[in-house]
C-alpha cells in the first residue's frame, strides 16, 4: 500500500518537472533573439561631435558598432537656451538611432546625451556637443545623470556573488546526497545547505530583476518605473531570468525527496537536466550571448559555471560534514571518487576557461591593457594556488593516508574553499566589466588601455574622476560629483588645473563642459609623460566650495 502511494507521488513529481522544463524551452523559443555583439561603442553621428553646421538639422542620427535597445527617456538632445529640442520618441534599427528634432531652432551649440543597452544586457551612455550657425556656451542637461548610481553598480556585482554562492550551496548537497552520501548518516545538515542555496539563487535572480531596472536607467535603487519592468521583461536578459525561476519551481519538487531520502536513476536524471538547463540561464543573459560565436561562448560558459558548482560544492560537504562524521571505512571509499570527479571538474574549468578568455580576451595584449584583462589575469593566479593546493589534497588520497588522517585534507580544502571565495568576487565583477575585445577593438580603445580612474573625498562631497587615455597627447576628463547620501550632487561652478611640477609646467587650466549638474568634461593636451597634479574645486553654493587633488601618471 505504501508503494503504491509513494509511486503516484514521484509521477506526480516528474511531471511538475517535466512541465517545467517545457516552460522553459517554450520561453527559450519566444525570447527576443539577441545579435552577436557586446558593449556597444559610440562610432559616428550626424551631425558630428563637435561639428558646426549651417542650419538646424531635421534630425540626429547615432550610429554604434552593435544593435542597441531604449532606455525610456534617456536619449535628448538640449538647445542652447535649456530646452528639450528632440521631438517624440527616438527609433532604434539594429544600431542605428535616429531622434527627431526641431529644424527651426535657435542659433548655438546643442547637447546631445544618450543611454542605451547593450545586447549583453549593459548600460552604454555618452554625450557630445554640435553647433548651429556658430558656438554657444554649451547648455547644461538638467535630466539627471547619465550614469548608473555606483550605489546599484555595486549592489549588482554582490547580488551576481550570492547567485554564485548559491549555486555551490545546492549543488553540492545535491550531488553529494546522489552518489556519496552513507546510508547511515543524517540527511538533515546537508539538506538545510541545499535550502539555503536554492533560496539564495532565487533571491539574487529576482534582485537581478529589479536592480536592472535603475542600473540601465541610471537611477536609484527604488527609482523603478513599469515602463523600466516591462523594457526588462521583454529582454533577453529578462526571459533568461524568468526561466530560472521556473526551472528553480520545477525542481523543488524532485528535490524534497531526494534530500530525505535516495531516489531513483529516473529522478536523478531528470533533475540534472532541470540543472543544466538552468545553467544555460547564467551565460544567456550576459556576456556570453553576446560573443561572436555565442552558441559556444553560452555552452562553454555554463559548462565553467556547471565545473565550479560540482568542484566547490563537493569541497564543501567535505569541510563541513564527510570529513567530520563519516568514519575510515566510509571515506576510504569516498574520497578516491571524489578526488576522480574533482580531477574532472577542475579540467573542464581549465578548458572552458581556456575558451571563454580566447573568444572574450582575442588578443594577449588586451589581457594586460584593459580591465577585464587584468581581473581575468587576477582570476589565473587565485585559481593557479587552488591548483596547487588541490593537488596536495589528492596526494594524500592517493597514498591512502586521507582516511585515516582526515585533518590534513580538511585544512587543505578550507584553504581552497576560501581562496575560491575571493574567485567568486572576481568572477561577479567581470560579468559587469567591458570584455577586453570589445575595448581593444572601440574607437575609444586606448581609453580602456589606459583609463585612469579614482574616487575623492572632500568635507563637502566626493568626486569620481577619469582620465583616458592617460598618456601624452590629447586627453579627456570626467569629472562625476556626489553627496555624503552617494546621491548625484550640484555642482555651481567647476574649475580644474593639472601641473607638472617635476618637469617644471606650472598649473594650466582645464576647459571644462557642463554635461549635466553634477557631471563635467574637459578635452586637454599633456605634452609630457610623469606624475601630473589634477587639482579640482567645485563650489556648490554662493559661499561653499572645496579642492580636491589627484595624481595621474602619465605613460
Amino acid at each position: 500500500m505504501a508503494r503504491m502511494t509513494v509511486a503516484p507521488r514521484r509521477w506526480i513529481a516528474r511531471l511538475a518537472a517535466a512541465a517545467g522544463l517545457l516552460v522553459t524551452v517554450v520561453a527559450l523559443l519566444i525570447a527576443p533573439a539577441t545579435p552577436a555583439s557586446a558593449h556597444a561603442v559610440l562610432e559616428s553621428s550626424s551631425p558630428a561631435a563637435a561639428s558646426i553646421v549651417p542650419s538646424g538639422p531635421s534630425e540626429v542620427v547615432l550610429t554604434f558598432s552593435e544593435s542597441v535597445r531604449k532606455v525610456p527617456g534617456k536619449i535628448r538632445v538640449i538647445a542652447p537656451d535649456g530646452s528639450r529640442a528632440d521631438r517624440g520618441e527616438p527609433s532604434f534599427s539594429g544600431g542605428v538611432v535616429t531622434i527627431q528634432v526641431d529644424p527651426a531652432g535657435a542659433r548655438g551649440t546643442y547637447l546631445v546625451s544618450f543611454r542605451v543597452i547593450s545586447a549583453d544586457s549593459h548600460p552604454v551612455s555618452g554625450a557630445f556637443t554640435y553647433s548651429v550657425g556658430a558656438p554657444s556656451t554649451p547648455p547644461v542637461d538638467s535630466g539627471g545623470d547619465s550614469r548608473a548610481n555606483p550605489v546599484v553598480g555595486t549592489v549588482v556585482k554582490v547580488a551576481r556573488f550570492l547567485g554564485y554562492a548559491g549555486l555551490v550551496l545546492l549543488v553540492g548537497p545535491v550531488l553529494v546526497l546522489a552518489a556519496l552520501w552513507p546510508r547511515r548518516l543524517s540527511r538533515r545538515g546537508p539538506a538545510r545547505l541545499a535550502w539555503t542555496g536554492l533560496g539564495l539563487v532565487a533571491v539574487a535572480t529576482l534582485a537581478d530583476l529589479w536592480l536592472q531596472v535603475p542600473y540601465t536607467a541610471g537611477g536609484g535603487l527604488f527609482e523603478v518605473t513599469g515602463e523600466g519592468f516591462g523594457s526588462v521583461f521583454g529582454s533577453a536578459f529578462g526571459a533568461a531570468h524568468l526561466v530560472r525561476l521556473g526551472l528553480l519551481a520545477a525542481s523543488v519538487f524532485l528535490l524534497r525527496p531526494l534530500l530525505a531520502r535516495p531516489v531513483g536513476r529516473a529522478d536523478a536524471i531528470i533533475l540534472a537536466v532541470l540543472g543544466g538547463a538552468a545553467l544555460l540561464t547564467w551565460p544567456l543573459a550576459g556576456h556570453p550571448a553576446a560573443s561572436p560565436a555565442p552558441a559556444v561562448s553560452v555552452v562553454v560558459d555554463a559548462v565553467h559555471l556547471g565545473s565550479m558548482a560540482v568542484w566547490l560544492g563537493g569541497l564543501l560537504m567535505l569541510a563541513v560534514f564527510l570529513l567530520r562524521q563519516a568514519d575510515e571505512r566510509e571515506l576510504g571509499a569516498i574520497l578516491p571518487i571524489w578526488s576522480r570527479w574533482a580531477a574532472l571538474a577542475v579540467s573542464a574549468l581549465l578548458l572552458a576557461g581556456t575558451v571563454q578568455a580566447l573568444i572574450e580576451v582575442a588578443t594577449p595584449q588586451a589581457l594586460f591593457d584593459t580591465t577585464y584583462g587584468r581581473l581575468l589575469l587576477a582570476k589565473i593566479g587565485l585559481f593557479a594556488l587552488v591548483i596547487a593546493v588541490a593537488a596536495y589534497s589528492r596526494q594524500l588520497v592517493r597514498r591512502r593516508v586521507a582516511a585515516e588522517r582526515p585533518a590534513p585534507v580538511r585544512r587543505a580544502v578550507l584553504v581552497e574553499l576560501a581562496v575560491t571565495v575571493v574567485v567568486l568576487a572576481v568572477s561577479a565583477t567581470l560579468v559587469q566589466t567591458t570584455p577586453a575585445r570589445t575595448a581593444a577593438a572601440s574607437p575609444s580603445a586606448g581609453a580602456e588601455a589606459g583609463l585612469f580612474s579614482t574616487r575623492l573625498t572632500s568635507s563637502l562631497f566626493s568626486m569620481e574622476v577619469e582620465v583616458s587615455p592617460a598618456e601624452r597627447g590629447n586627453n579627456s576628463i570626467h569629472l562625476y560629483a556626489y553627496g555624503k547620501d552617494n546621491q548625484p550632487l550640484l555642482i555651481a561652478e567647476w574649475k580644474a588645473t593639472v601641473a607638472l611640477p617635476s618637469a617644471g609646467i606650472e598649473p594650466i587650466e582645464v576647459p571644462l563642459l557642463r554635461l549635466t549638474d553634477s557631471h563635467a568634461y574637459g578635452d586637454i593636451s599633456l605634452p609630457a609623460a610623469g606624475d601630473w597634479q589634477l587639482k579640482i574645486t567645485a563650489r556648490t553654493t554662493d559661499i561653499d566650495q572645496a579642492t580636491v587633488t589627484a595624481t595621474v601618471p602619465l605613460r
